[in-house]
């Protein structure tokens, strides 16, 4: 079994963010956050956020938008018809029936876009579509209990990741490990 992370590893991006841009057209109110967002994505990248300050700092705002929203699916399929094209052309050389997206992106975001690919495996952030509340943040060591939940007797042959610090768990399960930027592909384990 192959596993990828997805922002930026198999799609070219953060889609979390590009989903908060999508929503900003449709909400403007959305623009006064600009700047946390920026924030937390660069804390993010540069490794420099725990989960547990990630859920206290962000996920408040985050659950209350959530509950306001009345059809993310339908949300969720404009929104990935207009970036489906960001998937790096390397992945359908690459992919196999049994791979896995393991992701910090929600996962009824995800289930569109894992669809279209015929993905028919991820392991994401839960959020509960009636409250917003979120119930599992699938994000750095968290990646590894969300991914043995769903496959306890998996073997992972090759892990995919943008971010080698932020998935060292996950590479610590896999018999190969590569880094992907942009389109090239590391082997670093």
């Amino acid at each position: 079994m192959n596993v990828y992370d997805f922002d930026n590893t198999i799609y070219k991006g953060e889609s979390p963010f590009q989903f908060f841009f999508f929503y900003l057209k449709r909400t403007p109110y959305l623009i006064k956050y600009i700047p946390k967002v920026v924030y937390a994505l660069a804390k993010y990248k540069a490794g420099k956020v725990t989960v547990e300050q990630a859920l206290s700092e962000y996920a408040p705002f985050v659950e209350n938008y959530f509950k306001s929203i009345p059809d993310i699916k339908a949300d969720a399929k404009i929104f990935w018809d207009k970036h489906e094209k960001n998937i790096k052309p390397f992945y359908k050389s690459l992919q196999k029936p049994d791979d896995v997206i393991v992701t910090a992106s929600p996962e009824v975001t995800m289930r569109e876009i894992c669809g279209r690919l015929g993905i028919k495996h991820c392991v994401g952030s839960v959020i509960n579509e009636e409250s917003g509340k979120i119930t599992r943040l699938c994000m750095r060591s968290r990646k590894v209990p969300a991914f043995l939940e769903a496959f306890p007797n998996a073997h992972i042959d090759e892990f995919y990741t943008d971010s080698p610090k932020n998935d060292a768990p996950m590479i610590a399960l896999a018999d190969r490990a590569y880094k992907v930027k942009g389109n090239k592909i590391t082997r670093i384990k």
